[in-house]
């Protein structure tokens, strides 16, 4: 499942060689973290995130053949995943002046 996420991603994206997939395995899921070329990450997630969710449902597909569930985490340079929420921000935006 791996080389799997590992090839559609590389094909989708204009630098291939920073694709980086790290496997971790649980029981029965299996976390696949995706980090990737920070200009590229707009390419996997798609219009409306239609190209993430279309490469999770077939690796979803492809982990219950196995018995297994799957899931698939973009993991920016910062740390977070785009599974998290956005921290709320530190300071409320100023109040427009008149």
């Amino acid at each position: 499942m791996k080389a799997f996420v590992e090839y559609v991603v590389k094909a989708l994206v204009d630098h291939p060689e920073q694709v980086d997939v790290r496997e971790v395995d649980g029981d029965r899921v299996v976390v696949f973290e995706l980090r990737l070329n920070q200009g590229d990450i707009g390419k996997v997630i798609g219009k409306s995130g239609r190209t993430i969710t279309a490469i999770r449902t077939l690796l979803t597909s492809a982990a219950a053949k196995l018995g297994k569930r799957a899931m698939l985490e973009i993991v920016e340079t910062g740390g977070r995943s785009s599974s998290e929420e956005a921290p709320p921000p530190s300071e409320p935006p100023p109040e427009p002046t008149e």
